[in-house]
Order: structure tokens, then sequence, then C-alpha cells
């Protein structure tokens, strides 16, 4: 009876000892694959932020730059009275006959 129960013991130590390496490698492989997720899910995550980055270039592309048009469009008038590229800065002048003179507008 003592041999018997020094068997069972024994035979239990080993099978703890077994079971213990067991799940010590199915941890392993198990925090492997956490990495190999962690990964790939930064790796997509990059691809979707650099996807986003061109998707929101090609947006801005579309969309006029309508401050930049504006300060133009200002700057133009702050130039002179009906400054435009035909009559200049001086605009048209009724007064001195400057209608028609010695422009490309009218000789």
């Amino acid at each position: 009876m003592a041999i018997t129960a020094i068997v069972v013991g024994t035979v239990g130590v080993g099978y703890s000892i077994y079971a213990g390496e067991q799940q010590k490698k199915q941890q392993q492989k198990s925090l492997a694959m956490q990495a190999k997720a962690n990964k790939e899910a930064q790796q997509r995550g990059e691809e979707a932020a650099e996807r986003a980055d061109v998707e929101t270039n090609r947006a801005n592309r579309k969309r006029a730059d309508v401050a930049a048009i504006r300060s133009k469009e200002e700057q133009a008038a702050l130039s002179g009275p009906a400054g435009t590229m035909l009559t200049g800065n001086q605009g048209v002048t009724l007064g001195d006959e400057n209608l028609g003179g010695n422009t490309l507008l009218g000789s």
C-alpha cells in the first residue's frame, strides 16, 4: 500500500510538471500570436492613415482657395478706381477725353 501511494504521488508530480510545461508552451504560443496580431494591426493602421492623407489631399485639390482669390481681388480693388487689365489703374476718364486716345483700345 505504501508503494502504491509512492507510485501515485510520483505519477501525480510527473503529470503536474508535464501539464505545467504544456501550459507554458501554450502561453508562449499565445503571446507570439498576440505580438503578430499587434504588428499586423499597427501596419493596417499606418496604411489607413496613409490612405486618409491621400484622400484628404485629393479632396483639397478639388476645392478652390477662396481666401487667396479674395485677397487678390482686394489688392486689385485697392490699386485704383475701376482698375482693370484693359484700362489700367487710372480707369476710364470722361472729363479729359481720355477714352480713346493713344491706347490699345482705340486709336
